[in-house]
C-alpha cells in the first residue's frame, strides 16, 4: 500500500524531539517540539515503512569490529565515557565501518521508549532507539562529497563525523555549551585532519538558527541541512 512507502525519522533529546517525513521524494518536518505533543500530533498515531529512532548521547564509542567483544563491551564504552553504575550498555555493528558502535542511552529522558511503543512500522513492530552517532555514520555513504563532514548540535553537545572518501576519519561528541564552542570543535578537527573548510560543505541534521547557520558560511564553502 501506498501509504506504508515512506519513512519517518525521529530525533530525540532531554528537550523534546522532532521528526521529518520522507514520502516519494519529498519531505517533511516538524520543527523541535515538546513530549506533550506525542499524543496529539496526527503524524505520530499512524504506520510508516520505516522508522528510525535517533537518540542525542553522548555516551558512545566506535570500536574496530577485530577489536570488539561482546563480553568487554561495558568496559570498553567506560575506558573512553563517564557511565553511571546503573546505565544500560548496548551496542549495534556499523558494516560499512567495519566497527562496532558501542553506547548507552541512559541519559534521563524517557521520550525514546515512548516513540518506539507509539510510532509503528507496518507490521505494528517497534523501532530500535540507536545513537544519533549511529544515523550520522549511516548518512556518510549517501554523501558525495570527497570530505563529508556531518554534525548534529543538541543539549549542549556537538555529534561529528568526518570522513574522507570511504575513509572514515573522526567519529566523536564534544560537550559544547554554546554554538560558538561546537564551532570551535569542528574548526579544530579539521585542522588536525588538515582539512580546509573553504573547499568543504558542512552538513547538519539538527536545525540550525539564522545567525549560526550565517556564521558556518564565512568558513564553509556551503552549509546544508539533511
Amino acid at each position: 500500500m501506498a501509504e506504508y512507502n515512506d519513512r519517518i525519522s525521529i530525533q530525540v533529546g532531554l528537550s523534546g524531539y522532532s521528526f521529518k517525513i520522507e514520502t516519494d521524494g519529498s519531505s517533511s518536518s516538524s520543527g523541535w517540539m515538546s513530549a506533550d505533543r506525542i499524543f496529539t500530533a496526527p503524524e505520530l498515531q499512524r504506520r510508516y515503512g520505516t522508522v528510525e529512532i535517533a537518540v542525542f548521547t553522548p555516551k558512545c564509542a566506535l570500536v574496530p569490529l577485530h577489536f570488539f567483544s561482546p563480553e568487554n563491551a561495558a568496559q570498553m564504552l567506560s575506558d573512553v565515557v563517564s557511565l553511571g553504575k546503573d546505565d544500560i550498555v548496548d551496542y549495534v555493528e556499523v558494516p560499512h565501518a567495519a566497527a562496532v558502535l558501542v553506547y548507552s542511552n541512559s541519559i534521563g529522558e524517557m521520550l525514546s521508549k515512548v516513540l518506539s511503543e507509539t510510532v509503528r512500522n507496518r507490521e505494528g513492530g517497534r523501532a530500535r532507539p540507536l545513537p544519533e552517532l549511529y544515523y550520522m555514520l549511516g548518512q556518510l555513504p549517501v554523501i558525495t562529497d570527497y570530505n563529508k563532514i556531518l554534525a548534529s548540535y543538541m543539549d549542549g553537545y556537538l555529534y561529528l563525523v568526518i570522513a574522507q572518501g570511504k575513509t572514515l576519519l573522526l567519529c566523536n561528541s564534544y560537550q559544547a555549551p554554546d554554538f560558538t564552542t561546537a564551532e570551535y570543535f569542528i574548526f579544530f578537527a579539521m585542522k588536525k585532519l588538515q582539512l580546509n573548510p573553504e573547499v568543504s560543505t558542512v552538513f547538519f541534521r539538527t536545525p540550525l538558527l539564522e545567525d549560526q547557520e550565517m556564521s558556518l558560511y564565512r568558513y564553509f564553502k556551503n552549509v546544508e541541512l539533511l
